[in-house]
């Protein structure tokens, strides 16, 4: 795994926010997401000081490990953050509803419907 330096400095912020609502150490996090478990830690604390960020599939399994969907980990907008969070939580049905729901609610729809 080559990590590379980071593009997306708000990945060390969400990291750190979600390993910390996980309520892992650094250490944990690594080696539950199947890093070496001797530079474990320190990797974990280079991604989450931005000093280098993860590979697409090392970041999907912390994403996979921590219950997130991996998109948390690259949003800026806070409001996205904490819908992905609570949409990762929901049942299926309850998905499809908050859709429907949100289709109702789009002013794009509304406007095509006044057409």
């Amino acid at each position: 795994m080559v990590a590379r330096t980071t593009q997306h400095p708000v990945f060390a912020l969400r990291l750190a926010q979600a390993r910390k609502r996980a309520g892992l150490s650094q250490r944990q996090l690594g080696v539950l997401a199947d890093l070496d478990p001797t530079v474990a830690s320190p990797r974990i604390n280079q991604y989450e000081r931005g000093k280098h960020e993860p590979q697409l599939k090392t970041a999907k399994r912390l994403a996979e490990v921590l219950g997130i969907p991996p998109a948390f980990l690259y949003t800026d907008d806070d409001v996205l953050a904490e819908l992905l969070l609570r949409w990762n939580d929901l049942t299926l049905r309850q998905k499809k509803d908050m859709l429907k729901l949100a289709e109702t609610a789009s002013p794009a729809k509304r406007s095509r419907k006044a057409e």
